[in-house]
């Protein structure tokens, strides 16, 4: 009898257990992922808290506006100063490509004209083959030499047409900022650089 009691307490017990097992947890409030996306606000580096209790659709409204007002007043557009800075960069890098095709053989050409020279003044001195060997080794040099400083004028030119425009964007993009921001703090938003 007392086996009996025992294999039904467990039975019972195991009725119970695996009951509470498949009774589904009960249900939480699901959290929102982040969209990934990034406010215009915070994509220019300005952060803006809303302090009037703005909704999300609100402040992209009212970023948006502000964005369009900041255009208008400053002059300037700093996505678009973005891409003057990556074409000055791209306008260097061909500047240099062409150098450095427009240069190459420099030092075939000046070893001929070297040769020519050469070979004259050594027809003067009695032996034109060995002034043409002489001229046409000087000539290899200074064509070389006159092509790698082509080559580090244009690099030169081209870094600081490169800077130029960089300092240019970053000016712009300040001015931007500070008419951005004061646009935004006019429609109640707390603003960070």
């Amino acid at each position: 009898m007392r086996l009996t009691r025992a294999v039904a307490c467990f039975a019972a017990a195991t009725a119970i257990f695996s009951a509470q097992a498949q009774t589904p947890a009960p249900a939480t409030a699901p959290i929102a992922a982040p969209t990934g996306q990034k406010s215009l606000a915070a994509t220019l580096n300005v952060y803006a808290f809303p302090s009037a209790g703005q909704s999300s659709s609100q402040q992209s409204k009212d970023e948006g506006d502000c964005y369009n007002w900041s255009v208008q007043n400053t002059g300037s557009d700093p996505f678009h100063a973005q891409q003057q800075v990556q074409q000055a960069q791209q306008q260097a890098a061909a500047q240099q490509q062409q150098t450095a095709q427009a240069t190459q053989g420099a030092g075939a050409r000046g070893a001929v004209r070297g040769a020519a020279g050469g070979a004259v003044v050594g027809a003067i001195a009695g032996d034109a083959g060995k002034g043409a060997a002489i001229g046409a080794t000087a000539g290899v040099i200074a064509g070389r030499s006159r092509a790698r400083g082509a080559q580090e004028a244009t690099a030169q030119q081209g870094n600081q047409q490169v800077q130029a425009a960089s300092q240019a964007s970053a000016e712009q993009t300040a001015a931007f900022k500070k008419a951005f921001g004061a646009c935004l703090e006019g429609k109640k938003y707390t603003v960070k650089y």
